[in-house]
């Protein structure tokens, strides 16, 4: 079959997403009644219906949904390969987003081995808590927590990270280990809005309902304020590896691993360039 034009691929696709002809025309610089007409036109050829409006927006049939996410994926590649062509010097560092914990104990500490064994690879780390967007930024890699499962990426495991309840020595004393029932009667460090470490808690038995909980605004500051025995703290394994390691926390609890969730090596779909590769086979080497 006969491909449609890429004119009204591009139409329908910034229409999809954008949710109107309004905004796709804005976005590409056309008239809104262009964009109608090149998704009418793309409608007919296809012998389908693909949109039609809902309120003041405009809503896809399933066949026109389908055709939306495959389109965006497809022009997000292009965009990414594009970019990654146009900057393609021998001496641009390797574009890296990853979270500022991962980076300052995990990835930084580790370095130096790599630049001794590399010296010629220039990396530049973004730090940032938002999940970037590899394909429109130009990252050339990313290290994301959760299950691998995100679209328009290609996913690695990296390293299986299991939660671990932590406390300081001024803290604990001389216990290396706590019950749910001594845990139950102890301060708390949680990183404010992680909804996700209290469920975690109650599976654990714990009910955060009841416990003396101090809330800090970032995960930075929960880990500051559990190594100054403030409190207990949830924190991921590999994470906490270091400072268990330098004798600042201990680890008072940690429950059996499960599910699939860590820390993933994430790349844009492609070839890679060689530095590229050689950063992710050193990663995996240090693990």
């Amino acid at each position: 079959m006969r491909l449609p034009s890429l004119t009204a691929l591009r139409a329908f696709e910034a229409a999809a997403r954008t949710g109107s002809f309004s905004a796709a025309a804005r976005e590409l610089n056309v008239t809104h009644a262009a964009v109608a007409q090149q998704v009418r036109a793309l409608e007919a050829e296809l012998g389908l219906p693909l949109a039609f409006r809902e309120g003041r927006g405009l809503a896809l049939t399933g066949e026109g949904a389908r055709l939306a996410q495959t389109l965006t994926e497809a022009f997000r590649s292009v965009r990414g390969t594009i970019a990654e062509i146009a900057a393609d010097d021998p001496d641009r560092p390797l574009r890296i987003t990853l979270t500022p914990s991962f980076a300052a104990k995990w990835l930084v500490p580790r370095l130096g081995g790599f630049w001794r064994e590399h010296p010629d690879i220039a990396l530049t780390l973004d730090p940032d808590l938002r999940q970037r967007d590899l394909n429109r930024e130009g990252f050339d890699l990313g290290i994301r927590y959760g299950e691998g499962r995100w679209p328009g990426v290609e996913a690695e495991l990296l390293t299986r990270s299991d939660d671990v309840i932590v406390g300081a020595p001024a803290l604990l004393g001389d216990r290396q280990s706590l019950t749910v029932d001594e845990m139950q009667e102890m301060p708390w460090i949680i990183e404010a809005g992680w909804t996700e470490e209290l469920s975690w808690l109650r599976g654990l038995g714990l009910d955060p309902e009841r416990l003396d909980i101090t809330e800090m605004p970032t995960e930075e500051l929960a880990s500051l304020a559990a190594r100054e025995g403030l409190g207990l703290a949830v924190e991921l394994a590999p994470l906490a590896e270091p400072d268990v390691q330098e004798g600042r926390l201990r680890i008072v609890h940690r429950p059996p691993p499960e599910g699939s969730y860590g820390y993933w090596i994430v790349t844009r779909p492609g070839p890679r360039k060689p530095a590229l590769r050689t950063f992710i086979r050193w990663l995996k080497s240090v693990v």
